[in-house]
């Protein structure tokens, strides 16, 4: 049971919630979990003005995905900011490069998942993850959130990112806010339901 985690960060905060996302996928059996971000659109000296460069290389590590890394796998979960309640350009220009799998049906019947980030508590973080989701659809792809039985996105007491629709986190509009705890053990929830769903669907088990 294949599994990857692709996604765009700027300042680290999606870097964050998809460390969780795979260490929680990771926990079950079977799981053989990647870890890849889209190729950076925006020239060093634009990052340079958004000083995103330093924060960037905490995690310069990561390899780049490629096409190959939706196709050859039984699950895809996708981390990207929030853009003006949509995803980023840079993950929207990896995924208009899938035409070749869409023809070819290499998506469908695969489980795909999405998490996010945005600078407010109400900055469009549902719009995001909802407006993903099409994508997705269009591919065949079989969408999986977190439920309810995720007790943990259901507080008041704090200020926490997390919803039915996925996991989240709220950088601030200074992006000095990092993810919380809450917020990374929902994340670590989410990989982990990915998982589990689709290793029952791999393993042809009635869900």
């Amino acid at each position: 049971m294949k599994i990857n985690v692709i996604f765009h960060s700027l300042y680290g905060h999606i870097y964050r919630l998809a460390e969780a996302v795979a260490e929680g996928a990771g926990e079950v059996k079977g799981a053989q979990v990647g870890i890849f971000q889209v190729p950076e659109t925006l020239s060093d000296e634009i990052l340079k003005k958004m000083n995103a460069l330093e924060a960037m290389k905490t995690f310069a590590q990561v390899p780049i995905a490629t096409l190959d890394q939706l196709a050859d796998v039984d699950a895809v979960i996708f981390g990207t900011p929030t853009r003006y309640g949509m995803m980023t350009a840079q993950m929207r220009a990896f995924l208009d490069q899938t035409g070749g799998l869409w023809v070819k049906g290499a998506l469908i019947g695969k489980i795909g998942s999405v998490f996010t980030s945005s600078g407010t508590q109400h900055g469009g973080q549902e719009s995001t993850i909802l407006s993903f989701h099409t994508t997705l659809l269009h591919h065949g792809m079989i969408i999986v959130g977190v439920p309810y039985s995720e007790k943990r996105q259901m507080i008041v007491n704090e200020i926490t990112g997390g919803s039915p629709y996925g996991s989240s986190t709220i950088a601030g509009p200074d992006g000095s806010r990092q993810p919380s705890e809450n917020e990374l053990a929902i994340a670590r929830f989410q990989g982990q339901h990915v998982a589990e769903i689709t290793q029952r669907l791999t393993r042809a088990i009635p869900i």
